[in-house]
């Protein structure tokens, strides 16, 4: 962030900035399929097409909940900076890829929380290495649970049973969409995008498949990342789900997710999204009897705590701001 005085700067300046630290946010493989809009009023989130999983993902259910991660990291960005937005999700009905509209700006206090989570943005990774042998503290799950309730989604983590069930719908859908061409060319495309600012290079996937209980996703390739002999045994795996299963709900739950990570980057926690489980119709069907049938299940997550015995991976490569975010409308008002 620019060291000028917040109440020096023209509102755009931190519109501006909060659209470009979104762009740090996770999204399902690297894709950051968003595009951001910055007015001289408001700030814009649109869904990017273009980036979409059409094979895995033909309803956009994790390209939603990926932009949901970006616009709570924007809220976070501006809410740092003394700035508070209202959030319109979905305004115009006749603009169904419009997914927030951000406005109605006004000043405040500097958030130190907020300022927290947005050090954790920049520090924050997806591990898929096996995890340690020490379990996530109980006060870190409540943590994490409420962070997520907060954004208007539900968490549950899931007893040794439903682990155990989880772990066979995990290896069906692998199954399912190892034998699907159309599947495993577009896995093809996302793991073979060095250089382009999006994707998985090899550092980020494992050398070889971890010995886990909850089977990682085969990315079809081998990656240059050292898994160690560890297991999952001291994992703990949750299901984000909601009430609905709609757009807006999908949007919620990403911001939810946003929350979450943050918060269990902040406690060292590691979390890690598992969403092939949910990209096949008959395995998150199996996702959803595990909660009762009372929810739809979004994604599933592993949290652990890294193994401090080997490096961690390094962080995925980002699309340039100015692929991503359009000031056009504002350009020469901000610094």
């Amino acid at each position: 962030m620019s060291q000028q005085s917040p109440t020096d700067r023209p509102p755009t300046t931190a519109l501006v900035e909060a659209a470009t630290t979104a762009g740090q946010a996770p999204s399902v493989h690297n894709t950051q399929p968003w595009q951001w809009r910055v007015l001289p009023d408001a700030l814009e989130l649109r869904m990017a097409r273009s980036r979409q999983l059409a094979a895995a993902d033909p309803e956009a259910r994790l390209l939603v909940l990926s932009c949901g991660i970006a616009l709570h990291h924007a809220r976070t960005a501006l809410a740092a900076e003394g700035w508070i937005a209202m959030v319109e999700r979905l305004p115009d009905p006749a603009e169904p890829e419009l997914l927030a509209r951000l406005s109605g700006f006004s000043r405040t206090d500097l958030d130190p929380d907020a300022m927290r989570l947005v050090q954790c943005m920049r520090i924050r990774h997806t591990d898929r290495r096996p995890v340690s042998e020490e379990p996530v503290a109980d006060s870190a799950i409540e943590e994490i649970t409420h962070a997520v309730t907060a954004e208007g989604s539900r968490f549950q983590i899931l007893d040794s049973d439903q682990v155990m069930e989880l772990a066979a719908a995990a290896s069906h859908a692998d199954i399912v969409e190892a034998e699907d061409p159309e599947t495993r060319e577009e896995l093809a495309y996302w793991t073979s995008r060095a250089g382009t600012g999006t994707g998985l290079p090899p550092e980020v996937l494992p050398e070889q498949a971890p010995q886990t209980t909850v089977p990682a996703r085969d990315f079809g390739r081998s990656g240059s990342l050292p898994v160690g002999p560890g297991h999952d045994r001291a994992a703990a795996y949750a299901l984000l789900f909601g009430d609905e299963d709609e757009p807006e709900s999908w949007l919620r739950a990403g911001e939810g997710l946003s929350a979450s990570w943050l918060t269990a980057t902040r406690l060292g926690v590691s979390m890690v999204p598992l969403s092939g489980v949910v990209e096949v119709d008959s395995t998150r069907q199996i996702l959803r009897e595990l909660l009762a049938g009372i929810g739809f299940p979004y994604l599933v997550l592993r949290l652990g705590i890294a193994d401090p015995a080997h490096a961690g991976p390094p962080h995925t490569p980002r699309l340039a701001a100015d692929q991503v975010v359009d000031t056009s409308a504002v350009r020469g008002e901000h610094g």
